[in-house]
């Protein structure tokens, strides 16, 4: 009788020696009294007793492996192993679940079914119909998608009520791979309960969740569009942009550096100040506005999607039980416990063990001491080492990286090439920009590891407990090492310089850079899009696509090349599925969208087509990681979630702090608060003519500190007496010179009355959208409470059917069987409730 594989553990066998020749049937006790082995004497002793070391270490494994196999005998599972028959060094334990087994532990956990009774969905009937006619050609084709207003009344599983439950079919790999893994339907929705059905509801969510990501992109990508073409169709009318071009202005500014540069002309600077009002112009206040509004909805649709789901997959009533402890987590109790047994001094605290008579409660207090002992260890750990050392790590890159710009931009100065002089700008923007994206992916891996590290240091009890705090150190360290360079250009780069003549200098020779004359903004785009076009081509695709096909190649290597053609045709599934990559879990996949939802709301008004970069790769990534799942991972264990955890915290705190961070970029980094406050305070007519003028300041080139003058002043073919820096400073004939003036402070508190604004605005309208969008759809709230009364009536008609066959048994007239509600109606109200 040929049986169903439902699960297959795989191990290393050791491989066949003179010592190993026993049958793996043999008892127990001859492994023990196996005397060592005599090494001849032409053999070298250090290496037989490495040979012994690892014998009994092998031996070691397999009372492990044996111990391991009999627990699951006891559960009532069947198992058969297959050892080296193809595959040299691996063992395969295929295992079979029994139907009566998997009836009990289903009781056991409460899951839910389907019953027999199905009942159609009434609410919203007509606009559903409707939407499905609509997209039905973005539908995938399978069976599931035809049944969508009905649905089986489900109930916790019930040995004795069997025959009313419904069976499911057994899903087949071949139409996820054709109808989800297909590059060629990118534009089709999902087979979430497919996905669902096969891999779990864990990863079932998480795709959902990228699914519902990608298609709320869409609408910003296209207002983010429409503002970037905004920019593009009048940056010909933009009048500060013109004043920069127009050669008749005919102004001098200062030298960007000592020494090597000289003075230029404004007019020099055209390109950059119109590409910078592509990005910073009236729209960017809006667009902003929008994206912070834009993740409020997102966050609402995603929980109506999360709640519609979980009734779909009759999860609404599902709660995380408390899980078993980990093994390492108990190894550490044991040894914990051991030492407290010899001495009752652990760590900073200090108390006297009680020998009780329940061990039980001896264990649990020595599992809230350790556990105690490490969770204020890894605490200190972090604050005291991890932080400080990010901070130092981080600020030495951004010191290195400015390092690097004003040492290029010098060396280009004085550079004797034509073309290198006329692009020292562009130059130094684009290669520091790749440098930083290098440094951010190296650093990531770092990080990374670091934060597992010091996880496996807290010895979490539980995995949920070990992957919440595992996903929140991880974050911190990458969301920090990939943010921190665009928060230097947003905010600090060309702030803290000085002024010509009095320049801030490190390292003792080396000038602060600052920004052009169009300010950071234009850079900070630059780095952004090269962050994220970069993160997305390289980080993702190189290393989802590329390591696991090398790794994969590496383990193939390991079988003899002649008889790998051989073993492709005779190797059963199972056999095959070997070579496939481990699962290592979803937070890589969920790290991967948050950093990308950060990049996309937290400096949107700097980069309009943010979402439109993040929405095409959104639309391969779900193929891509669809074809991961199915094609190049093993089939992960199935695990029950009705939410994403900790993730949807992350979401909401980024969305938060993203209204606060667009307010200062808008307010700070951009020149819309200059412009609103000249056009309205210092404009002669009410317009921007003049606003260029009013933003430079003067300087007297005779007060440059010695040895920072330019060596070439007669580059332009004139002396200049007077020349010209961007910021708000009097001029060197007043009484005050290269103070800050007057319209510097009626500036600075402008733009602290527009972050105060626009953050509580902002926020005020983002909390009136989460008001007023119920968490849990109408439609939903009617069918659960709906299919509770059915649920019922299905099992009160059930009892009463056999009550009156009961009757009918002893010799009594159907007319006689009595109404159900009058008789049980504790069981009535039990199902009710």
């Amino acid at each position: 009788q040929r049986t169903r594989i439902d699960y297959v553990l795989t191990y290393n066998v050791q491989m066949p020696q003179s010592t190993h020749k026993q049958s793996s049937k043999s008892c127990l006790c001859c492994r023990f009294k196996r005397e060592p082995k005599i090494p001849p004497a032409h053999e070298d002793p250090e290496l037989a007793a490495q040979e012994q070391r690892l014998d009994y270490h092998a031996d070691d494994q397999r009372l492990r492996r044996e111990e391991f196999e009999e627990n699951l005998r006891e559960m009532g599972l069947e198992m058969e192993k297959e050892e080296g028959t193809k595959l040299p060094g691996v063992g395969f334990l295929k295992i079979h679940a029994p139907w009566d087994v998997l009836c009990r532990e289903a009781e056991f956990m409460k899951l839910k079914m389907p019953t027999t009774k199905v009942y159609c969905l009434e609410s919203y009937q007509k606009v559903n119909m409707f939407m499905q006619k609509v997209t039905a050609p973005l539908q995938p084709k399978v069976g599931e998608n035809q049944t969508e207003n009905e649905k089986h009344l489900s109930y916790p599983f019930s040995r004795e009520k069997q025959h009313l439950m419904y069976l499911i079919l057994v899903l087949s790999l071949q139409i996820l791979y054709e109808q989800w893994a297909s590059y060629s339907i990118f534009y089709k929705y999902q087979p979430i309960g497919l996905v669902r059905k096969y891999f779990g509801e864990k990863v079932g969510l998480y795709f959902a969740w990228l699914g519902v990501y990608t298609q709320m992109l869409i609408p910003a990508a296209i207002v983010g569009v429409i503002v970037f073409l905004y920019g593009c169709a009048t940056v010909d009318n933009n009048i500060p942009s013109m004043e920069v071009c127009d050669e008749r202005n005919n102004i001098t500014m200062c030298p960007m550096c000592d020494r090597a540069c000289s003075y230029w002309k404004l007019v020099t600077a055209c390109g950059t100040a119109r590409a910078s009002h592509l990005f910073d112009n009236a729209a960017t206040v809006f667009f902003a506005i929008f994206m912070a509004l834009w993740a409020t909805m997102f966050m609402e649709h995603w929980k109506r999607r999360q709640m519609r789901l979980n009734y779909v997959w009759d999860m609404t009533s599902f709660e995380d039980g408390e899980s078993q402890p980990r093994a390492e987590y108990e190894f550490h109790v044991m040894k914990k416990s051991l030492k407290k047994e010899q001495s009752p001094k652990v760590g900073l605290y200090e108390f006297k063990l009680q020998r009780e008579k329940n061990s039980q409660t001896h264990h649990s207090l020595t599992i809230f001491s350790v556990t105690k002992l490490f969770d204020y260890k890894s605490l200190l750990l972090f604050c005291l080492f991890v932080c400080p050392m990010q901070i130092f790590v981080t600020l030495a890159i951004v010191f290195g990286v400015v390092l690097y710009r004003v040492s290029i931009m010098t060396a280009l100065h004085m550079s004797s090439t034509p073309s290198f002089r006329t692009n020292i700008r562009a130059t130094v923007k684009t290669t520091a920009a790749i440098i930083n994206l290098i440094i951010i992916i190296i650093m990531d891996e770092v990080y990374g590891a670091i934060a597992r590290w010091l996880t496996i240091m807290e010895v979490p009890k539980t995995d949920k407990s070990f992957e919440e705090r595992l996903i929140f150190k991880t974050f911190i360290l990458k969301f920090a090492n990939a943010f921190t360079p665009i928060v230097y250009l947003a905010f600090f780069r060309g702030r803290i310089i000085g002024r010509p003549g009095k320049y801030l200098y490190v390292m003792g020779s080396y000038r602060m850079e600052e920004c052009a004359h169009a300010g950071c903004l234009m850079e900070l785009c630059i780095q952004l899009c090269i962050t994220m076009l970069g993160k997305q081509l390289i980080q993702n695709n190189l290393f989802e696509i590329g390591v696991p096909k090398l790794k994969k190649m590496l383990r193939q290597r390991k079988i003899d090349k002649n008889h790998q053609e051989e073993l492709n045709r005779t190797l059963h599934r199972h056999e095959k599925d070997h070579f496939l990559g481990p699962f290592v879990g979803l937070n890589p996949e969920y790290m991967e969208m948050i950093i990308q939802f950060g990049m996309v709301t937290l400096f949107v008004a700097s980069f309009p087509l943010a979402p439109l970069f993040a929405l095409l790769n959104n639309v391969i990534e779900i193929r891509l990681d669809a074809k991961k799942f199915v094609t190049e991972l093993r089939r992960p264990i199935a695990v029950r979630a009705k939410d994403i955890g900790i993730w949807y915290t992350l979401l909401r705190g980024i969305s938060k702090v993203a209204v606060i961070v667009n307010a200062f970029v808008i307010s700070f980094t951009s020149d819309f608060i200059p412009r609103l406050v000249y056009q309205h305070m210092y404009s002669p007519d009410g317009t921007l003519h003049g606003f260029v003028n009013h933003t430079l300041s003067y300087f007297n080139v005779s007060h440059f500190q010695p040895g920072t003058e330019p060596m070439v002043p007669m580059h332009l073919g004139y002396k200049v007496d007077v020349c010209r820096y961007k910021d708000y400073r009097d001029p060197p004939w007043s009484d005050t010179p290269y103070e800050f003036s007057r319209e510097f402070w009626a500036i600075l508190a402008a733009r602290l009355a527009f972050v105060i604004v626009f953050q509580n605005v902002v926020m005020l309208m983002s909390d009136f959208v989460d008001w007023l969008i119920p968490d849990i759809p109408k439609d939903i709230s009617i069918q659960i409470h709906k299919e509770r009364n059915l649920v019922v009536e299905l099992f009160m008609k059930q009892e009463r059917v056999q009550l009156c066959d009961l009757l009918t048994q002893n010799g009594k007239p159907v007319e006689d069987c009595p109404v159900l509600e009058d008789h049980f109606p504790s069981f009535f109200y039990l199902l009710l409730n």
